[in-house]
């Protein structure tokens, strides 16, 4: 909620608070404490702007019927002083209350003075988040999957910076360990393959097999020609890795920032494993007791934190697994002094969460710091049917592939539509639609036409000037006011998606604001109106724009002013 909507909610406990002393006080309610109560506010505007269960759950404190407890407390309701105008006793005992019209006003009054602030807090007070996400395989291309949550992390910080907290964004590479060595081989088997034929140097199955290994194994040919088969395959293997690494990440960084997404971090797993990084983490566990050895191999006792089997920490060949690095990993970012580490994970990873908690326990950090989105998969959908292979080159649907295809700004709308952990369609059709079907469309259309009545309005002598609190109480219309009540709940939206790592609230809240507006209009001319009304209207329309264009700016989309 706004500041103002969080003012009026400390005022109604206030006020709920006083009725009960000067009802018990004046006997019309026993000498009985009463229970906690909530305030929360109706689905129905008809059913007011604030309701409390204050006389349903008293009932049994007072020995009375909830309506009965209500009726008690109705004299005593002071709203001087306050936002609030009236109240209704509702059904067997609810108490609902009203906002005056000077609540309507003063939002508005907010908005206009705050501009791009308005939707910022200071709920988070500052403290550091680091939000990791994508961390994609440097030995490949991107996939779709990246594409969701490309669009679910960079929103998800996003958020926690317009809610306070100091966000860190960051991308993990994995540049060591076994899919190095896997990455490695296969650009040595394809690079001698155009040499020597792909008989005499076979390629194993385990090996990767993608286009991307040929198109990277022929640009070192290219370069080289075949002075590298006379090296020894250490040596060769470490020139191809060298070579082609560094142009896949490249490649990442160049789509990720075609995206819109950039990275305050870029951190590479080989610095843990070179500045012996692991091995102070592995020597902690020793030390705590928490490993052991079987097979040659070091075991960390992941069911002793409540995991469903342990885990194997360095490998009978002496190299540590990519859990030992994780640990690690996530041990440093700790010690980099964030205060929480969210990590956006695809759904089949839901067995390392409690590993990964348990391990940072075991560490002697505090596990209930690190949280983890679990993100599901996405079905692209093109004329209603599955879509697995790309049009252009037909292969497997790259994010390259799909940001070739489809506006930045519906990628990033539409994949921020639904909450993390549900799955989604994304209609490849809908994407590139230009009508109200396509929900960015929908809200970007919403801006474009208030900037066009401005326009309209300034050709014909009628510029928006600032309304005294007078003029923004004749804003009296059903649509006015549940506009102007949608508006004072962005900030409370911002803190609620932030408070449960849900960005999609916001896209969600924005469609809806887009909807009142248009109804708004609809039903209310600004243009012929009286000066004073027109001039509220407008104020109206204006502080809907900015609202607006405070969600899409914060998401990184496009508010045009014109379409």
């Amino acid at each position: 909620m706004s500041k103002l909507a969080a003012q009026a909610t400390r005022d109604l406990r206030q006020i709920i608070l006083d009725a009960l002393g000067r009802a018990v006080a004046e006997k019309a309610l026993p000498m009985e404490p009463a229970p906690d109560f909530t305030i929360e506010t109706p689905a129905d505007p008809s059913h007011g702007d604030f309701a409390t269960n204050v006389a349903m759950v008293s009932a049994k404190a007072f020995h009375m019927a909830p309506r009965k407890i209500a009726e008690a407390l109705s004299p005593y309701f002071e709203f001087s002083g306050t936002y609030f105008e009236k109240f209704e006793i509702a059904g067997p005992g609810f108490i609902n209350f009203f906002l005056s019209p000077r609540f309507y006003a003063a939002v508005l009054q907010d908005i206009e003075a705050l501009q791009d602030g308005y939707g910022r807090s200071d709920f988070g007070k500052g403290k550091k988040i680091n939000v990791e996400f994508v961390s994609a395989n440097p030995t490949g291309p991107m996939h779709m999957g990246n594409a969701r949550g490309g669009a679910l992390g960079d929103c998800l910080a996003a958020v926690l910076d317009a809610a306070g907290y100091q966000v860190s964004r960051e991308f993990y590479i994995n540049d060591a360990g076994n899919q190095i060595d896997k990455f490695a081989l296969s650009l040595d088997i394809r690079y001698q393959q155009i040499f020597k034929g792909e008989e005499a140097v076979p390629m194993p199955e385990d090996c990767y097999q993608g286009a991307d290994i040929l198109e990277r194994a022929q640009e070192f040919a290219d370069l080289y020609g075949d002075s590298c088969l006379e090296k020894s395959q250490e040596e060769r293997q470490k020139a191809l890795v060298d070579f082609a690494l560094p142009k896949n990440i490249a490649k990442m960084q160049s789509d990720l920032k075609k995206y819109r997404i950039e990275y305050d971090t870029w951190f590479h797993e080989s610095v843990l494993h070179n500045d012996g990084e692991i091995q102070d983490t592995l020597k902690i566990l020793m030390e705590k007791g928490m490993t052991y050895e079987l097979d040659g191999a070091l075991w960390y006792k992941a069911t002793d934190f409540g995991a469903e089997k342990d885990e194997v920490l360095v490998r009978k060949n002496g190299n540590p697994t990519y859990f030992a690095a994780d640990i690690a990993y996530h041990r440093n970012k700790f010690q980099r002094g964030f205060d929480r580490c969210i990590d956006i994970w695809g759904a089949d990873h839901h067995g390392h969460v409690a590993r990964m908690k348990g391990a940072m326990n075991a560490v002697g950090l505090d596990g209930s710091k690190l949280d983890v989105v679990l993100m599901q998969l996405v079905k692209l959908v093109r004329n209603g049917e599955i879509v697995r292979m790309s049009k252009r080159t037909g292969k497997a649907i790259q994010l390259a592939d799909l940001l070739d295809e489809v506006p930045v700004d519906a990628a990033r709308f539409l994949f921020n539509m639904r909450e993390a952990n549900s799955q989604m369609e994304f209609d490849l059709d809908l994407a590139v639609q230009q009508d109200a079907q396509n929900p960015v469309y929908y809200v970007q259309y919403a801006h474009a036409r208030i900037c066009s009545i401005l326009k309209a309005l300034e050709k014909d002598g009628v510029v928006k000037r600032a309304c005294s609190e007078e003029e923004l109480l004749l804003l009296v219309q059903p649509e006015e006011l549940s506009l102007i009540r949608h508006l004072a709940a962005y900030t409370g939206e911002v803190v609620s998606a932030a408070k449960d790592y849900d960005p999609a609230r916001i896209t969600r809240y924005v469609i809806d604001l887009a909807n009142l507006f248009h109804k708004f209009y609809n039903a209310c001319r600004v243009k012929g109106e009286e000066d004073s009304l027109c001039q509220a209207r407008l104020t109206l329309c204006v502080a809907v724009k900015t609202v607006i264009h405070n969600v899409l700016t914060m998401f990184k989309i496009s508010a045009p002013e014109s379409m």
